[in-house]
């Protein structure tokens, strides 16, 4: 999939030299995006990478130190009370109210967003039906599971039907179940019309974006859908399987042309450029020399190694493959 655009595609974000500093530090370092309308975007970058001031900078909860970002037609911070209604926020750490009931949340954040008092009852119950709080509307916050404050907390972000939704690593902390119901919940929303802007650290979600930004000490390290950054890393991965998976992994990183091993379960993950001619070869061969027995095979690169291909190095602390093309 293309993420070439036609002229007249109405992006639902855009921000040309966005730049957020604290003091000495850059946090957000002239960041240029153009995020699509009706799509799941994601951030991806590890701890630090700019993705949490990025979201609160869009949102108009932060004021930039430079550049300028459009959301959904307004300028942000400047029309930020203008925006508010037309957006969601569900922030990293939960935030409601733990001495309050499931309803009584609900009903908190409904007068909050204004909403009008003939349909306020109903709109409530709506959501709760929505996100499966109906049985426990009764319930006090502080008692639920950590899967059920997540479906809570995407209520209230959407109570008063926003446009766009911001979430910033929603779901941390809770089970793979409550992670996949999640997502089916994101899903139903794009169908609706809602527009949806995502951090994870998680790549099997990040796979489920249609589109992805990888941030890198606050730049934008690389971009386009899943299927591009992959098609694009400019590397190559082979898997091993040893008989000494000790010694297999120590010699591996020895080698200066491997850039990244990584142990996957009783497997070796390898990754190193695409220049060499017969990698798989090249790996059985360095494991013959040191007497390991072992079985080696080329794979397609997944999300992983593009994260790693563009973030830190990998872990023999050696360059990265990069990425070709645009980023």
């Amino acid at each position: 999939m293309s993420t070439e655009r036609p002229p007249w595609q109405d992006y639902a974000i855009e921000t040309e030299g966005l730049t957020r500093r604290f003091g000495s530090v850059t946090a957000v370092d002239h960041l240029d995006l153009k995020i699509p309308r009706q799509q799941i975007y994601g951030f991806l970058g590890p701890n630090g990478s700019g993705k949490s001031t990025t979201i609160r900078m869009l949102c108009g909860l932060l004021k930039p130190s430079d550049g300028t970002a459009k959301v959904l037609g307004h300028m942000v911070p400047k029309d930020a009370e203008a925006l508010r209604r037309k957006i969601g926020y569900m922030t990293q750490k939960f935030s409601l109210y733990d001495d309050l009931a499931v309803r009584e949340n609900l009903e908190f954040l409904a007068e909050i967003y204004t909403l009008p008092r003939a349909t306020r009852r109903a709109r409530i119950a709506e959501v709760m039906e929505q996100f499966n709080l109906t049985r426990i509307a009764r319930q006090r916050t502080g008692t639920m599971s950590g899967g059920q404050k997540q479906r809570l907390a995407l209520a209230g972000a959407m109570i008063h039907k926003p446009e766009l939704l911001f979430l910033d690593e929603p779901t941390s902390g809770v089970d793979p179940e409550s992670r996949r119901d999640f997502w089916e919940n994101l899903f139903e929303l794009l169908d609706q019309g809602t527009t949806i802007l995502v951090s994870t650290h998680y790549m099997d979600e990040a796979e489920r974006c249609h589109e992805l930004a990888i941030l890198e000490n606050g730049r934008l390290a690389a971009s386009g859908s899943p299927r591009e950054l992959m098609d694009r890393i400019d590397g190559l991965v082979v898997e091993v399987e040893a008989e000494d998976f000790h010694a297999a992994r120590a010699a591996l990183q020895r080698q200066d042309w491997i850039k990244n091993v990584t142990q996957l379960g009783s497997r070796i993950h390898i990754l190193l450029r695409k220049q060499e001619d017969d990698p798989a070869g090249m790996v059985s061969r360095v494991l013959a020399q040191e007497g390991v027995k072992a079985e080696a095979r080329t794979e397609p690169p997944n999300l992983e190694d593009v994260f790693v291909a563009v973030t830190h190095g990998g872990r023999n602390g050696r360059d990265a493959p990069v990425m070709t093309g645009k980023a």
